[in-house]
């Protein structure tokens, strides 16, 4: 309870898509190209709401950070721990 309360303070609730919906932000849905034209989407949401089967992704995370103020058509370059891997961001929604 301790450990919740204090995350109160902290959080900051997002009620509405931002005015430039041509960039990544938090809440946005990505749909990323890669290399080999396979696609992916995720949610870009909070720590605590991540959960990649339902294709969530913290906004903490080092791919979400890779893609936050993108635009369409912009090349995400992530360092993974097997090698960099480079997609294409191909779509960009708000609901």
């Amino acid at each position: 309870v301790r450990f919740l309360t204090k995350r109160l303070d902290d959080l900051t609730v997002v009620d509405r898509p931002p005015a430039d919906r041509s960039k990544v932000f938090f809440g946005a849905w990505v749909t990323l190209e890669d290399e080999a034209g396979e696609t992916m989407e995720y949610r870009i949401v909070g720590p605590d709401e991540f959960d990649l089967k339902a294709r969530k992704l913290s906004m903490d995370s080092p791919l979400a950070r890779a893609m936050l103020g993108k635009r369409l058509d912009d090349e995400v370059v992530l360092q993974a721990p097997d090698g960099v891997r480079q997609y294409y961001l191909v779509g960009i929604r708000y609901e």
